[in-house]
């Protein structure tokens, strides 16, 4: 039932629609491949880059099924970066945002991840891509104020800030965005598994400066929305395939706070189109 329903979404995914065959073939190539083969294979990405991939990492996997994973906020990066910007990646895991960013919108990238074991996976697609030039990795976590704080490390691409609800873990240095980062960043996405509020909290200065063009987030129900649209940014989905942004409830799990979503509508509809696995955008 399982697989029922991985290729019911695979095929029902937007970028997929309509080439669900192809869809189907890239996941019986994989389920063969990663049981074959016992070593992380290297899937194409974006624009000639590559991911690193083994079992289990559903991002990753999910990038080589349906071209982009999550493909509103992954476009719009794609769309929105000029090489020079740069864009900060809070919660980087293996890389996909990051190595899309620098690899192929040619962005400068700070890729920020905790977990030891997922960080050498993240080095390891940034050498993979010959891109030690263009991204910073640091392994280290994000929070209001530094220190050290105890993350879960047998989580895959849930690993978070420990609650007590079991598992590895393990003691990791935590920094504000604020001092981590070398300049304001174009963009900034920030995954880390319910800990938003206190990253915002320590990025503070950063929110504030007109030069920070848009946030990318992970929702939920504390007041983490409520802290972002105070800095000035607007909520906003984003339509691939018009390259538009739209004003816009905070009703998904992922949701685009634009500063000026007017501007940045009319700087993604000059980007280049970036080849996928499964076409382009």
């Amino acid at each position: 039932m399982r697989i029922v329903t991985t290729i019911k979404e695979i095929t029902n995914h937007p970028l997929n629609r309509s080439s669900r065959i192809g869809a189907i073939s890239r996941f019986v190539r994989w389920q063969i491949a990663s049981r074959l083969i016992q070593n992380p294979i290297a899937l194409p990405f974006v624009d000639g880059t590559r991911l690193l991939t083994a079992r289990g990492m559903t991002s990753a996997t999910g990038n080589w099924y349906c071209g982009l994973f999550e493909p509103e906020e992954m476009a719009f990066v794609l769309h929105a970066l000029r090489p020079g910007d740069l864009f900060v990646d809070v919660g980087a895991n293996i890389g996909g945002y990051s190595i899309m960013a620098a690899g192929a919108a040619g962005a400068d990238v700070l890729a920020i991840e905790p977990v030891s074991e997922t960080f050498g996976s993240l080095q390891d697609n940034i050498r993979l891509n010959r891109l030690e030039k263009t991204i910073e990795a640091r392994c280290c976590g994000v929070s209001d104020a530094p220190g050290n704080l105890r993350f879960t490390t047998d989580h895959g691409c849930q690993n978070r800030v420990d609650n007590g609800d079991g598992g590895s873990t393990a003691f990791v240095i935590v920094d504000t965005l604020d001092k981590i980062c070398p300049r304001v960043p174009a963009i900034i996405k920030i995954d880390v598994e319910g800990h938003e509020t206190a990253v915002l909290k320590g990025g503070s200065r950063l929110l504030t400066s007109p030069e920070l063009q848009a946030v990318v987030m992970e929702n939920g129900s504390d007041d983490r929305a409520d802290m972002i649209i105070a800095a000035g940014f607007i909520p906003c989905t984003y339509d691939w395939r018009t390259r538009t942004l739209s004003p816009a409830n905070i009703d998904g799990l992922d949701t685009i706070y634009a500063r000026h979503p007017e501007a940045l509508t009319e700087r993604c509809r000059v980007a280049r189109h970036f080849n996928l696995v499964n076409g382009t955008v």
